[in-house]
């Protein structure tokens, strides 16, 4: 999507912060002996409080309000009765529609917060590759700059990225153009960003696996050799200035 007026712009912002808070809130209740569900549960009472309505729901009927993955679940964790354990490294993902208008955004948190030094890197490494991703984002670029970023961070750390799972472009769709955000430099992926286009901007960060399988649930996707990984996602508008980041709260 590229913002036409203000009122998209304000519309955009709305589901954002809507989003923002619920992500941050299942953050906040990461603890051991915490189900997945519960968690799940969180985000649906602040979404159904504004009046949103889960995008992975929407678009996909998938089986839960947010996707939560944990350890070498790269994406799409289905939650259910799964018992957060001391150290474990989880990932809430949280995507919803208001008005017509999506966001999406994501972040991991060691439960309990003394995971292993491996999982404490990889988690910062994450963040901050979404960061440097996120400054490529701007007028006249080249979407894959973006992901050059992100890779060159992740391989200053020794860790990898995960090939097979993007950002995207988003708005009035939760998948729009451009299609791919990849999380290392694809010479294809060469479209201009322009004022106004607003993206998905996530970050796949393993300790080594490249690639990923999906399990016989038919969603729930891991490293095929118990790599662990770390995602974080904003919803980003390119701007003139800087990127305006929408999931980013004050």
């Amino acid at each position: 999507m590229i913002i036409q007026n203000e009122q998209e712009l304000e519309g955009l912002k709305k589901i954002g912060r809507i989003v923002a808070i619920a992500r941050e809130e299942m953050i906040k209740a990461v603890k051991p002996g915490v189900t997945t569900k519960e968690l799940d549960m969180i985000a649906k009472e602040i979404l159904d409080s504004y009046g949103a309505k889960s995008a992975p729901i929407t678009e996909y009927d998938y089986p839960g309000y947010t996707c939560i993955s944990v350890n070498d679940e790269v994406a799409h964790g289905i939650p259910g009765s799964r018992v957060i354990q001391p150290g474990d490294l989880v990932n809430v993902d949280v995507s919803a529609v208001l008005d017509g208008f999506y966001s999406d955004t994501g972040a991991t948190v060691i439960a309990g917060g003394e995971g292993s030094d491996l999982y404490k890197k990889v988690l910062k490494c994450s963040e901050d590759a979404l960061y440097k991703g996120i400054s490529k984002a701007k007028p006249g670029s080249r979407v894959n700059q973006i992901g050059r970023a992100i890779f060159n961070e992740a391989r200053s750390n020794g860790l990898t990225v995960i090939r097979d799972l993007t950002g995207h472009g988003i708005g009035r769709k939760l998948h729009d153009e451009p299609h791919y955000i990849f999380n290392y430099y694809n010479k294809e992926n060469d479209e201009l960003m322009v004022n106004g286009m607003v993206l998905a901007i996530e970050t796949f960060i393993s300790t080594g696996a490249e690639h990923i399988e999906e399990l016989e649930d038919g969603w729930t996707l891991v490293t095929p050799d118990g790599s662990v990984v770390s995602q974080f996602e904003h919803t980003v508008v390119v701007n003139n200035n800087e990127p305006l980041i929408l999931t980013k709260l004050d």
